[in-house]
């Protein structure tokens, strides 16, 4: 599926720099070699340092079945060039191993989208999920059911693939991402019947539900809306027009302070904060001082506990 009819790597050398500065936050997702997939191309990474037990394989055989259950699968009847997949990674790290085969984990979940006009990605989703516990056996194979609850790993890893998803989407279009928010919630409501933690409103307040939850709301829209306006309005077009570029994502951030205000401090907006304070950050190092102090202001106001990262904005 074509987003953009192209993206154009020869900048001139000037633009080049301003987009270095600006995102040389940005961590380029490149943990493994991925495998030929369908609409996501996605890195699996194990820690299982604190696990002890003699055969280490097991680990090196989850990464490639977790790689290929994503990577291989079709999430939706969009096409997709296999330049256009959608990056991502899982940073799974395996804390301990109460009985043979099941495992009590947790994972970084992490997504880019391509810059336009840039060969620069910019991260979309960075998610810790800390009740991340499954059962596995070596070789098995991984069943996933859109309509039943199949095992909490499958779920777990379909979930992520439709958020993903749902992200890139918005990120292109303004509440593009409907139709994957609905399935990942779809998979969150099959859960309901299980006792694994991380699917139910009482598990905690940032986890799987809640995610799912604030993507569902309507009081949200204006965040998902932000997305887009960030990332089009905004970064796609910050090399031929910077000084609209920054007005188009301080009018985003107002729309997450709206958000906000209702809902203090939801996962959503954390997740997107989580996403792009240190972005924010080099944006915002140049340009006119007024946009700099109204973004200064806007994201202190809704992320006031890294107030002194921000502060080198108006500086």
């Amino acid at each position: 599926m074509i987003k953009n009819s192209s993206f154009l790597f020869h900048i001139n050398a000037k633009a080049k720099t301003v987009v270095l500065l600006l995102f040389a936050c940005v961590v380029l997702l490149g943990i493994s070699k991925p495998l030929k997939g369908q609409e996501i191309n996605c890195t699996v990474a194990i820690n299982a340092e604190a696990v002890q037990t003699t055969d280490r394989r097991i680990f090196q055989d989850m990464e490639t079945a977790f790689a290929e259950f994503i990577n291989n699968r079709r999430w939706s009847n969009d096409d997709f060039k296999l330049d256009e997949r959608v990056k991502c990674n899982l940073i799974i790290n395996i804390r301990s191993m109460p009985s043979m085969g099941n495992f009590q984990a947790e994972v970084q979940v992490q997504a880019a989208r391509p810059v336009f006009n840039t060969n620069i990605e910019t991260i979309l989703l960075n998610f810790a999920d800390r009740q991340w516990n499954f059962a596995y056996t070596e070789s098995q194979p991984l069943d996933f059911n859109d309509n039943s609850f199949t095992t909490n790993l499958t779920a777990m890893l379909a979930y992520y693939a439709y958020i993903v998803l749902a992200m890139d989407y918005d990120s292109f279009s303004p509440l593009g991402g409907q139709k994957f928010i609905d399935k990942a919630n779809n998979v969150v409501t099959l859960a309901q019947q299980t006792d694994f933690a991380g699917w139910r409103q009482f598990d905690g307040n940032r986890n799987r539900f809640w995610l799912a939850d604030n993507l569902m709301n309507q009081q949200f829209e204006p965040l998902r809306e932000a997305i887009y306006d960030y990332h089009r309005q905004g970064l796609d077009i910050f090399v031929e027009k910077p000084d609209e570029a920054r007005k188009a994502i301080v009018a985003s951030l107002k729309k997450v302070k709206s958000v906000n205000d209702v809902s203090p401090n939801s996962i959503l907006t954390i997740a997107f904060l989580d996403a792009k304070n240190d972005e924010l950050v080099n944006i915002f190092s140049q340009g006119d001082m007024q946009i700099r102090r109204e973004a200064y202001n806007i994201l202190t106001a809704i992320d006031p506990t890294k107030m002194a990262k921000y502060r080198s904005i108006v500086q």
